[in-house]
């Protein structure tokens, strides 16, 4: 009975110093414009960083700590209120942003059948997860693959499966009825992966427009020599192919939407994640960042329930690391005009999402 009732003493003092130590980050991490803090191309500071783990090891907090039979080690009671601390600070910025309205449709989107068909389902584990290209989502799509049976590894799919929607057992939200979509919306566990927007549209101009690996002719051939013709500034130039600086400026004419329709739904490799997914309208889970893919990627499929029926494939060491050198590279040649009409259409998903305005391109 002794022993009970000091058990009982130390979870009331743990649950009242967590109630300071919070509302201490709260109001520590808030800035002025109302979107927090953030550093470079992460939604957490160093100093936050710092605060959580410290707060963690003296405090302990962690709500199974009150159950006798839970014994985390130091690390592992570390890494978990940190990783759900950076995922709460993602959700409440995203929730925040939205309800500040004054980006309008930069953070608003409705839930389109171009939206639902962006949405994979897996109902044998009630999950939704929105493709984001050009942040690693075909090794996401691997996972759910396996998950829904079609395959017993992601080791056994053959990378011309992943993305033939005919083979790859992955259904998409859009093909069911209304009452069935709003259901899973309702109740299923949703996740996306987002990225730097400018280093997004980088590795998208090199995938389609440069290097092609997937042997998709018609983006050099069919797509590019479009926007040549609309975009580039001198037509004598000798030169061959889509240039960066002519994708840019395409992407940053606010008239873009007539060239969008024409290229179909092959513009998902660089539109906003707000046409993409329609953040601020369904509300996801998870937002997992590239940046940080290999602590997300673990605490997805633990949130998820799926950790011990599937791994997230091994990601190669350095290539989730921001790259501001690479950005400033190709960058270089771009206008600073060009440039700012670009992050204006981008905008929302900056700041939705935590990403810094990339001032260091504006000089």
């Amino acid at each position: 009975m002794h022993h009970r009732w000091l058990l009982l003493l130390a979870c009331f003092w743990v649950l009242f110093m967590l109630m300071i130590v919070s509302k201490f980050i709260t109001l520590t991490m808030r800035s002025p414009d109302g979107y927090g803090i953030r550093q470079g191309s992460l939604t957490v500071l160093p100093e936050l960083e710092k605060m959580t783990v410290t707060e963690a090891r003296k405090f302990q907090i962690d709500s199974q700590m009150c159950n006798p039979s839970f014994q985390p080690t130091p690390d592992t009671l570390k890494n978990m209120t940190l990783m759900d601390l950076i995922h709460k600070e993602r959700r409440e910025l995203l929730r925040s942003t939205c309800r500040n309205g004054s980006l309008g449709n930069l953070s608003h989107s409705i839930i389109s059948k171009f939206v639902l068909d962006r949405i994979f389902v897996s109902d044998k584990h009630k999950i939704l997860f929105c493709q984001t290209p050009k942040v690693g989502n075909t090794q996401w799509k691997k996972v759910l693959i396996v998950l829904n049976g079609a395959f017993s590894s992601i080791e056994d799919i053959p990378e011309n499966v992943v993305h033939d929607h005919d083979k790859n057992g992955l259904p998409r939200l859009s093909s069911y009825s209304m009452a069935d979509v709003q259901e899973r919306l309702n109740s299923y566990f949703k996740f996306l992966i987002v990225r730097d927007p400018f280093e997004r549209l980088i590795s998208a101009y090199k995938d389609k427009f440069v290097h092609n690996p997937r042997f998709e002719p018609w983006y050099k051939h069919n797509i590019a020599p479009v926007i040549i013709r609309k975009y580039r500034k001198d037509r004598t130039e000798a030169r061959g192919g889509l240039q960066f600086q002519d994708f840019v400026r395409y992407l940053g004419d606010p008239n873009h939407k007539f060239l969008d329709l024409q290229f179909g739904d092959h513009i998902i490799h660089w539109i906003t994640y707000v046409d993409l997914c329609a953040p601020c309208e369904i509300n996801y889970n998870v937002i997992g960042h590239h940046e940080t893919l290999e602590e997300d990627a673990p605490y997805i499929l633990r949130e998820a329930g799926i950790e011990k029926l599937v791994s997230y494939p091994a990601i190669p060491p350095g290539i989730t690391k921001y790259n501001q050198s690479k950005v400033e590279y190709y960058f270089s040649k771009v206008s600073k005009r060009d440039i700012r009409r670009l992050y204006d259409r981008f905008e929302g998903d900056f700041k939705l999402f935590g990403y810094k305005e990339p001032t260091f391109l504006f000089h």
